[in-house]
């Protein structure tokens, strides 16, 4: 397994985590093998925001005796009373839910308490309003959450919570898909999206990776919007491949799901090429960089993706990037101008012609 160090907790996360959403459907010894599989495989990171009560009591026997190892996120106002997921803001139904939700879990902390599932200004205003966030936040002061989180699908929303400076963590739907605009949630354009991400990295708010196959649309031809199916790894691939990722967390039914999501752990470099997907590129993605590394390598031992990526955050303002930048053995100045990365970018970024504006920016 891989690892990212949080920025802000300093957790160290598995770069696969686990999505519990669709596990409820398996039987109860065939999920809890699933789930300690996952565990023994050094995967330490779990989403709860799933879609069945069942899934809390699986968890709460796979990882009871492990419970330090992991980090769980548990959700505020995510609502199981029906025994199937639903949604609410109201206080005593967010409190009555975290409680039993603790209790299944057999722990008696949470890791990460998200801000469940805001997708609109009227969502945060509920909230607030509730008295919901100072719920949470008084579990903080109590010591029984120790992060908070936020879960949102909506560029914009997520942009004015993070203004609050509470967010240490955010889970966010990062998919091709809705990058690119297709689907349910691809809300925001492509350049909006990537500058929360960017955002995320700057201020060390770690992101986890919801819907990385678009609910498993992207692994099936027919419904693909790309009209081919990618791989888990490719999808794993490319959200790892953005700012902020810490972890992405595909949902998993069963022991094969998980199976599928390790994939990416020993697939060849060309088994996690994406590139193909430069041809769909909405108009305000094409010639922005995506820090994919198919332009690599560089003949003059340039790390474009990385180059790039710190500049990308100096300009919002990450006062971090260019200490990183100077740091790395080539710079954009060191670039031949041979155009082999102009003739490889999928995304028909002109990095010969980037190279010179970064160098002058950042000093070499």
């Amino acid at each position: 397994m891989e690892y990212r160090i949080h920025p802000k907790t300093g957790d160290r996360i598995s770069v696969i985590g686990i999505g519990t959403g669709p596990i409820f459907e398996a039987p109860e010894r065939e999920a809890v093998a699933a789930l300690a599989y996952a565990h023994e495989q050094g995967i330490n990171y779990a989403d709860f925001a799933t879609a069945g009560a069942q899934t809390f009591r699986y968890a709460g026997l796979a990882f009871a005796s492990v419970r330090k190892e992991m980090l769980y996120q548990v959700h505020f106002g995510a609502n199981y009373e029906t025994g199937e997921y639903g949604w609410t803001t109201s206080l005593d139904k967010v409190k009555r839910q975290v409680d039993w939700q603790l209790r299944e879990l057999k722990t008696d902390y949470i890791d990460f308490g998200f801000i469940h599932c805001l997708d609109s200004e009227d969502d945060w205003d509920q909230y607030q309003k509730n008295g919901v966030l100072d719920y949470l936040l008084e579990m903080k002061k109590n010591g029984v959450v120790r992060h908070i989180g936020l879960s949102t699908h909506t560029p914009e929303l997520a942009q004015k919570i993070l203004d609050t400076g509470l967010i240490e963590q955010m889970m966010f739907s990062i998919n091709p898909a809705y990058d690119y605009q297709h689907g349910e949630f691809a809300f925001g354009s492509a350049d909006e999206r990537m500058k929360l991400y960017c955002r995320c990295e700057a201020e060390g708010i770690g992101i986890s990776v919801m819907k990385p196959y678009s609910g498993g649309q992207l692994l099936d031809a027919r419904t693909s919007p790309f009209g081919k199916a990618l791989t888990e790894a490719q999808c794993i691939q490319y959200a790892l491949d953005k700012p902020g990722v810490l972890t992405v967390l595909p949902g998993v039914r069963d022991l094969d799901d998980v199976k599928r999501a390790l994939t990416w752990l020993t697939a060849e470099p060309e088994a996690k090429d994406y590139s193909a997907l430069g041809g769909y590129a909405p108009k305000d993605a094409v010639g922005n960089c995506v820090y994919c590394s198919h332009c690599h390598p560089c003949p003059a031992g340039l790390n474009i993706a990385l180059i790039n990526k710190y500049y990308d955050l100096a300009v919002i303002g990450d006062s971090m990037a260019a200490d990183h930048y100077g740091k790395l053995p080539k710079h954009a100045s060191d670039c031949i101008g041979c155009g082999h990365c102009d003739r490889r970018c999928p995304f028909h970024v002109a990095q010969s012609e980037r190279m010179k504006e970064i160098a002058a920016y950042l000093g070499k």
